[in-house]
């Protein structure tokens, strides 16, 4: 075993030839996902669906590449085809099988679980239970509980996998690979002024003045590619620590882009977490050459590609074109400015965040113990069913033009929906996590990175709520997993 950058890994083949070989059926399932926004959405359903859970099911870990590829662009495709929906979840329980098939000579071997998943499984227990004496519906309940399970889904599979530096390296440059096509297309979105390949539906809606500069891309929301461009960024960093020659100037040139569209999304959420990761990172590590490459992409990006684009934008504003002048090009300045504006933070106090944290905290006065159940404040399930305690607190629905809201705290919802007893089982959880980094923290790098990624996703709990985010807990959770599946917390089974 050797060191080589970051992590701890056997001695590979790194050559370039093995980090590039064609994967035929990554590139088939990604070419069938498109051909899929032509078919009708119940043959697409059919047909899209089984064919890319028969390729999970004959390669797992290509099922997994294709999860990479589906997930982060998940919102665009459903937008143009509804029939493509499913595709994500199908893979995931085909994995999930194959896990099964493999241990069914050792099925006890499946309920083996750290303390930090029991906290978890408790929780979704809790929050479920109390939601029924709530009266919220099993049909809501059920929603909730798989949007915070269906990624875990890929922590526990990926963990029980064989996983190797090879398998960090095919997952780093399909992400890399796709993180390009998202920032080309949302270079295009922010030129054209959202006019141009996109949903007619996304085209035509209405933003507000502070949105309207952002870029919104694949992911059809700026602070989820801005944390997606957050993953991929770490994972150019990786990759740079091996590579050499042209691969080194092409993954400096892609991270130069990915910092440029990162700029351009203005998430101010995103850009603190992404900061308060790396500062613990080398709080931890001392690894400073990390910044070299960082210091000089932000650069370049902002030069070449956050400059040039807003360039663009002026230039076509300045031409008179048809819907130019409703895109203004903003800055950075800003966009920093606007969050301390006294009208943004009166927004805020009456609609927004603010808002949001008064009310949460309101219905924890009123339900201190216990909460109110899953599915009744600011998560998954209240955007499609609503949530049985809105009129007693005076929670407007239409806030998101007729939509229920998210709480945009993940705290704020614990807080409200599972109240003191939620909070200490939700705190396991996330403690118990950190734990497992941090009794590894002196072998390697990898421990190091996770600690910070910990980190970071806290912070970004204080403004998205990020563990119902499926971009964003994709990537811990496989991340997470292939820390386990490389440290050997469990007995490998695919």
């Amino acid at each position: 075993m050797r060191k080589i950058g970051l992590i701890y890994i056997q001695e590979r083949d790194l050559t370039m030839k093995s980090k590039l070989q064609p994967y035929f059926l990554l590139m088939a399932g990604f070419a069938l996902l498109f051909l899929g926004l032509l078919l009708p959405s119940k043959i697409s359903l059919v047909v899209v669906t089984v064919i890319l859970s028969a390729m999970a099911f004959w390669r797992p870990k290509v099922g997994l590449l294709l999860l990479i590829l589906y997930v982060p662009i998940r919102p665009f495709l459903t937008e143009v085809n509804s029939g493509l929906m499913l595709a994500g979840d199908a893979i995931t329980f085909i994995l999930l099988l194959k896990i099964f098939i493999a241990a069914r000579h050792g099925w006890k071997s499946l309920f083996r679980f750290k303390t930090f998943e029991w906290a978890f499984f408790i929780f979704l227990a809790f929050g479920s239970v109390i939601a029924l004496t709530s009266g919220v519906s099993i049909a809501a309940i059920i929603f909730q509980v798989r949007t915070f399970v269906i990624m875990y889904l890929l922590y526990y599979i990926v963990s029980r996998m064989d996983i190797d530096y090879k398998d960090i390296v095919k997952f780093s440059w399909v992400t890399i690979g796709l993180s390009v096509l998202v920032s080309i297309h949302g270079i295009i979105e922010k030129l054209s002024m959202r006019q141009w390949l996109l949903p007619e539906a996304w085209s035509q809606k209405m933003l507000s003045a502070t949105n309207i500069v952002r870029i919104y891309g694949l992911p059809g929301n700026p602070n989820s590619l801005a944390l997606y461009l957050g993953f991929t960024i770490v994972l150019v960093l990786v990759l740079l620590e091996t590579a050499k020659g042209k691969e080194r100037k092409w993954l400096y040139a892609f991270l130069t882009l990915f910092t440029g569209i990162l700029l351009l999304t203005y998430s101010r959420g995103t850009w603190i977490a992404i900061a308060v990761g790396f500062a613990v990172f080398f709080l931890l590590s001392r690894y400073w050459r990390v910044l070299k490459p960082l210091l000089i992409s932000g650069i370049l990006g902002f030069v070449l590609v956050y400059l040039p684009v807003n360039a663009g934008v002026g230039f076509i504003q300045s031409l008179g074109i048809e819907g130019g002048d409703g895109l203004g090009t903003g800055g950075l300045k800003d966009r920093f400015k606007s969050t301390f504006d006294e009208e943004n933070l009166e927004l805020m106090s009456q609609s927004g965040r603010f808002f949001y944290i008064k009310k949460g905290f309101e219905v924890f006065r009123d339900h201190p113990i216990t909460g109110t159940g899953f599915g009744t404040f600011g998560g998954s399930a209240t955007l499609s069913y609503g949530s049985p305690i809105y009129d007693e607190y005076g929670i407007r629905s239409d806030i998101y033009g007729g939509k229920y809201f998210y709480s945009d705290n993940q705290y704020i919802q614990v807080i409200a929906e599972t109240g003191t007893i939620g909070v200490i089982l939700f705190a396991a959880f996330l403690l118990l996590m950190l734990a497992i980094f941090w009794k590894h923290r002196n072998e390697g790098h990898f421990p190091k990175v996770m600690i910070a990624l910990w980190f970071a996703t806290g912070v970004s709990g204080m403004y998205y709520n990020i563990w119902e985010l499926k971009l964003y807990t994709m990537y811990f959770f496989m991340i997470f997993g292939a820390y386990a599946a490389m440290k050997g917390f469990y007995k490998k089974k695919a």
